[in-house]
């Protein structure tokens, strides 16, 4: 039926019956046995049902032996396969399910299934997978990597320092260094026809692998495979009322995270110096949970729009504290760390007149420390003092306040501007309150023919309360020295961004940041800081069949840093910069071999450079790090039949790196124990073929 016509109908009929009925003209006395419903049929509003989508299936072989190689092409086998799936169910009462994967069977990949009727209810499964790698060529002495206790050899011979270990070379065995994250989750939610709906969401992270950590005896340390075995439970859950121009929920959010290895113990690869021991041990991270309760809620008329949410909350963390190898007695079996959090959040919008609107915003929160507070025997790597310390209860109360407005001069040009304040608030810290003011101003014009383009400035300040050193946190330290985040600072920012069309089909696209940092008060520390940021991108329809594209950014950050080696005034300083070049392109061209064929290239490189100069009487340079990415992606795509398409792809990724920190063999610094080179310098190719099935 066409709806609108027979409403209309409808209402002419109902207003004219009255005079109509008299003379037998009423809607029962109609002649309808001539009438074709069937035409009455609203073609636009039927709903197709069935399934519908695309399923497809793929397999890949990667070259590479460098597990780093990993992170771009998501595998870490030499043959994997893989799952992608778009798929749409559509049934006659309404129900709906929706199945959509990419990358399933892989390192990384996801998959998402939503099943439910619109308007009543939606339950949701969900998995995903997340693998990080940095290094399959680690090495390292100790046996059992992976579990909480690394022992060497039962033969083992200490010694005094790396080089001088009789068994060190022959017997390190490489392991891997890798981080593996499986994320599963169960959602529903319930709507009645009323205002009422509820929802409830679990979501389970199990990570597991291997991380860098370090172990200390006296002045000798040793690089250890800290195992990871990490179990994360979440769990949301609300109930939202709602109305035409108004709504509000009450929700909860529970988050328990349980660590399955509580310590990690290492035998002494060195002699034991000083009464030392032959076997030490750390504390991993420990278990914890954090619950929430927040009220939110929103209003809306045709001038005014009023939202607000109140927050509540409280972590804790009450594991058994590791005392083996301390050697004093604890004041506590446990910390029983305890932080209570409160938020408020507030927020009006007005719309004066049709081209001005006011915004207005406050967002409170305190994170208020109430974990009890002991007195611990204190111990360095360097001598055991014997004095009292005690754990240090850190409070953070923030207050920001936010003020804007926007107004549409004319169709073509907006301005819009506004002052922003944020006061943090810390105890024990080397300045408790710090103060910040922002002022910007942004405009936009595009009555200029085939331009858009804006103008953002904004000049901030940061100040606050008399700086001084805290006993209780850095005692040791300079106290002429500033923490950047807490010393004076003058911010100025200028952004812009303009987008041209010189031609129909050529997009120009180009953006530059400036920001100068300058740290007034601080002689130790970070005093002056410069970022330059510009990009520009480019996309060209040849015809159409064949498109192009390419981009290119640029970043610099200059930063400038004073210091002493005489715990007095600044007597050495240090220029630092750092480079991040990006360049990419791109090349589609379509409808070939009678539209069957597909062929596409992606390129991207990536440059990334630090370096450091240190003056103190002489001037020379700390080091050098830099990282350099050429990413090529080759595809062809062949559309066999309606319904059958086939790809493929061929990748490439030749990386190199330079880093210090990492350029160390096992035994190149006397008193530490490295875990060997750990740079990456390959190239490796993966071709992946597949095959899309349309339903």
């Amino acid at each position: 039926m066409n709806t609108k016509l027979n409403l209309i109908t409808l209402a002419l009929l109902t207003s004219t019956s009255f005079g109509l009925m008299a003379d037998g003209y009423s809607l029962a006395n109609a002649k309808t046995e001539n009438v074709k419903y069937s035409a009455w049929k609203c073609k636009g509003c039927a709903v197709d049902t069935g399934t519908t989508g695309t399923v497809g299936v793929g397999v890949a072989y990667n070259s590479e032996d460098d597990i780093h190689s990993a992170n771009a092409f998501h595998s870490s086998n030499q043959t994997a396969g893989k799952v992608d799936a778009d798929i749409k169910y559509n049934g006659e009462n309404g129900y709906q399910a929706k199945v959509t994967a990419y990358n399933m069977g892989m390192d990384n990949g996801r998959m998402d299934v939503e099943v439910g009727k619109p308007g009543t209810y939606q339950l949701n499964l969900n998995y995903r997978a997340i693998e990080t790698y940095k290094s399959n060529n680690a090495l390292s002495p100790y046996q059992n990597i992976g579990s909480d206790d690394l022992t060497l050899a039962s033969n083992w011979v200490t010694a005094g320092s790396t080089p001088d270990m009789p068994m060190l070379s022959s017997s390190l065995t490489p392991f891997e260094l890798s981080l593996k994250r499986e994320r599963a989750g169960l959602g529903f939610e319930y709507q009645t026809e009323s205002l009422f709906t509820t929802y409830v969401n679990f979501q389970r992270e199990e990570k597991t692998g291997n991380k860098i950590a370090s172990g200390s005896f006296f002045n000798q340390s040793i690089m250890l495979a800290e195992p990871v075995d990490y179990t994360t439970d979440v769990l949301n859950a609300g109930i939202k009322l709602g109305g035409k121009n108004w709504f509000t929920s009450l929700n909860y959010t529970g988050s328990v995270f349980n660590n399955n290895n509580q310590e990690l113990g290492f035998d002494n690869a060195f002699n034991p110096t000083f009464g030392a021991q032959d076997h030490g041990y750390i504390s991993l991270d420990p278990d914890n949970e954090s619950h929430t309760i927040s009220l939110m809620g929103q209003y809306n008329d045709s001038i005014t729009s009023f939202s607000g949410r109140l927050l509540i909350g409280q972590m804790t963390q009450d594991q058994q504290l590791t005392d083996i190898g301390y050697g004093y007695s604890l004041p506590a079996e446990s910390i029983d760390a305890k932080v209570d959090i409160t938020g408020m959040t507030l927020k009006v919008v007005n719309k004066l007149s049709r081209g001005w609107r006011l915004t207005g915003s406050y967002d409170y929160n305190d994170r208020e420390n109430n974990t009890n507070i002991e007195q611990w025997t204190q111990i360095s790597i360097n001598d055991v003092t014997g004095e009292l310390a005690y754990n240090t209860p850190y409070d953070l109360t923030t207050h920001r306040a936010k003020l804007s407005t926007d107004y549409r001069i004319s169709h073509d040009i907006k301005l819009d501007a506004g002052y922003d304040f944020e006061r943090n608030e810390r105890s024990y810290q080397d300045r408790e309150k710090t103060d910040e003011n922002d002022l910007w101003a942004r405009i936009r014009l595009n009555n200029f023919d085939m331009w858009d383009m804006w103008l953002k400035g904004s000049f901030s300040q940061r100040d606050g309360s008399e700086y001084q050193a805290s006993e209780s946190s850095s005692s040791e330290q300079n106290s002429l020295l500033r923490r950047y985040y807490l010393a004076d600072r003058d911010r100025t920012q200028v952004e812009a961004r303009f987008n041209h069309t010189p031609i129909d089909n050529l997009t120009v696209d180009f953006g530059v940041r400036y920001a100068l940092d300058d740290y007034t008060d601080t002689n130790i520390g970070l005093t002056e800081s410069k970022d330059t940021n510009y990009d520009i991108n480019l996309n060209y329809m040849v015809n159409s069949d064949i498109n192009i594209n390419t981009f290119y950014n640029h970043q610099v950050i200059k930063s400038e840093q004073s210091g002493s080696s005489n715990f007095s005034i600044a007597n050495w300083q240090a220029n630092i910069e750092d480079t991040v070049d990006v360049v990419g392109a791109g090349l589609s061209y379509n409808n070939l071999m009678d539209s069957r064929l597909r062929l596409g290239l992606d390129y991207t490189y990536s440059d990334s450079d630090s370096t450091t100069q240190v003056r103190q009487g002489i001037t020379g340079n700390y080091g050098d790090y830099f990282a350099k990415v050429h990413n090529v992606n080759v595809y062809a795509q062949y559309q066999a039949t309606e319904k059958m398409a086939f790809r493929i792809d061929y990748k490439m990724e030749k990386y190199l790196d330079n880093d210090d920190a990492n350029d160390l063999e096992v035994d190149t610094i006397w008193n530490v124990m490295s875990l060997g080179n750990l740079q990456h310098d390959y190239t490796a190719h993966m071709i992946m073929l597949n095959v899309q099935y349309t339903l």
